[in-house]
Order: C-alpha cells, then structure tokens, then sequence
C-alpha cells in the first residue's frame, strides 16, 4: 500500500513558527528516506497553530530540501487565487523539480468567512466556490500551454514559466468534487480525517461517475486519515490530547497553537468541548502498532483505497517522528487492491 505525508506544518505552544516550518522540513527527509511516497501540504489560513499558509512557497522548501519523494499541495484551495498565479507558482516548481510536483486542488476557503472573503477579493471582486469548474479548466489550459478560444477573456495569456504539467488531483470532503473528478478522469483525494460520514458516499459516487481520460484508465483514490502510532495505547491516548483540544477549540471559534499534552491534563474541560472533540477526532485512527495495525486495516478494507494519505499533528515533533517511523513498520500488512498504480502517481 503507497503511504503518503499530509502535512499542515503544526505549530506548538513554546514553539515558533520558523522552528515549525524546520520540523517539517526534518520530517520531509525522514520519511523519504522510509519509503514514504508523497509529501502534501496543506493550505489553511489564520490558524495560529498551523504554518501552512503559503503552500506554494513550502512546497518548493521541501522538494529543495528532499530529492525523490514527491511533493505537492493537498491542497490548494483554488477559489482563493487566480487561475495564472498558480499556474505560474506550479510551471516555477515543475521547472525547478521535473518529474515531483503534484497538484492537489479544493475548493473550500481552508479558513473562516471574513479570512475567505479577504482572499477571495481579486481584480476587485469575489471569487466563489460555484466558479470552480471555469477556474479549473482555465488552469489546465495554462498549465498545458493551450489557447483559450476566439472571444474568451483570457485570449491570448499564458502562464510563464512553463515545464512539464503535473498531476491534477481533486480533493474533497464530500461528493461535489468526487463528481468532478470521475466526470473529468482525475485522480481523487478524500479528507476522511475531518469528514468520515461522507468517505463511503464519495468514494462510490467518484467511482460510479469516473470516466477514462487521456492520462488515466481507471479510477485512482487516495484516502487521508488522522493517525497517531506511539509503543502503547495508553501513551498514544496521551498524545492524543492535544488534537482533542486543538478540535474543541477549532470549532467552537477559538484556534490556538497545539497544547502539549501536560497543558491539556490540566485544562478544565466543559461538556461541550468534550463533546466537540469526541465527535472532531471520531475517524482518528490512535494507538499501539497492533492497534493501529487493526484501524487501518478496517478503513482499507471499507474504502479500498488505491493510497493512504497519513497526517499526525502532536505537540512535539519527535513524537510525530516517531509515529510515522512505527507506522513505516506496519506497511507490510496493508494489502493495496489487485491493480496497479499508475507510473506517475
């Protein structure tokens, strides 16, 4: 089974964004060099417990800072930026690292309305989530270096530099984008991790609707999970808390840098953040090897996911380290499905 990184570069208490940022960099390397497949970040803004912000600019950090694994957004929430600059800022990665660049594109704000509102204003108006489907097809036609026809209003512009074009994912988190991507021939990419009730839906809606493309014959999914491998169960649960406390206070209005684990044994907790993280962190998959082991296996089996996507945010980055390398151990017994993965992916 591919194993891949999400990353959202997390920022702990006592910790600075710069040596945020450094972490992931280290985790870049070390998981290279276990085998791991992709590494994905993740665009989200005016979270102050995320680093991720300018995805473009990280994903050409860590490609500097790695030399096989391929790098990419997971991604880039395309309503918020103009068609070009992306199509520019990705011809700029592909010329820089040919053959491991991937394009992982969304279209939610991966913020709140008044933060979306601010970056969704460009050429004095508002793009929405409903332009989608026109800023993806501009974007493909700058990236393949193709012409806009006679009349359109991008007659005659075109995305420079341009190398080679990367892989286009379409990420998603219910079934519009699932749609999309099978209607289109696309790979897909579903954030289990903060939308679980929705992954069987989605991934069977992407299947049924998928039609072959000139790039792809079959349908290509690839499931993100929240997982968090520690020697025990009683001390992954402990390293459980502060994503626990991370999602009450996330979605009750209140983002903050991750709490170490001492910080959240001693945070007063109230019924509703309880019940707010319990119900934000339910398709988390935390545990032993053997437990996780066992977790995975189910969510495999459930989905059968072409590729997981693993994203582990803790307060200390060795931890995350850590979990990543026991995770490495247990690759063996996830059993990928009977076809093969395409030779780009």
């Amino acid at each position: 089974m591919p194993l891949s990184v999400l990353d959202l570069v997390p920022v702990g208490t006592g910790v600075t964004p710069g040596e945020a940022i450094r972490n992931s960099f280290d985790l870049a390397r070390r998981t290279e060099a276990l085998g791991f497949t992709r590494y994905w970040l993740a665009e989200h803004h005016g979270m102050p417990g995320i680093a991720s912000s300018a995805t473009a600019l990280l994903i050409g950090q860590i490609a500097a800072a790695t030399s096989t694994i391929r790098v990419g957004s997971g991604g880039v929430m395309l309503p918020n930026h103009s068609s070009l600059v992306v199509a520019e800022q990705f011809g700029t990665l592909g010329a820089l690292f040919p053959g491991r660049i991937d394009l992982g594109l969304g279209r939610a704000p991966g913020t709140d309305q008044a933060t979306a509102r601010a970056l969704r204003r460009i050429a004095g108006r508002f793009l929405t989530e409903d332009e989608f489907p026109e800023q993806l097809a501009e974007l493909t036609t700058f990236l393949a270096g193709g012409e806009f026809p006679e009349g359109h209003r991008l007659r005659g512009v075109t995305a420079v530099p341009r190398a080679e074009m990367p892989p286009i994912w379409l990420l998603g988190s219910s079934g519009y984008s699932a749609q999309v991507a099978g209607a289109l021939g696309l790979p897909f990419a579903f954030a289990h991790h903060f939308s679980s009730q929705n992954t069987l839906p989605a991934l069977e809606l992407y299947r049924s609707s998928f039609r072959p493309s000139a790039g792809r014959e079959r349908p290509y999914a690839m499931v993100a999970a929240a997982v968090l491998c520690a020697e025990t169960d009683e001390h992954a649960d402990w390293l459980a808390g502060p994503i626990r406390l991370t999602m009450a206070r996330l979605r009750t209005g209140r983002p903050a840098a991750y709490p170490s684990p001492e910080e959240v044994a001693t945070h007063p907790w109230t019924e509703q953040e309880r019940a707010v993280a319990r119900a934000a962190t339910a398709s988390h998959v935390i545990g032993s090897p053997e437990t996780v082991r066992s977790g995975l296996r189910d969510l495999l089996d459930a989905t059968g996911a072409d590729e997981l996507m693993v994203t582990t945010n803790v307060h200390a980055h060795a931890d995350r380290v850590r979990s990543y390398e026991l995770l490495t151990g247990l690759a063996k017994d996830l059993v990928p499905p009977a076809a093969p993965a395409p030779t780009w992916a």
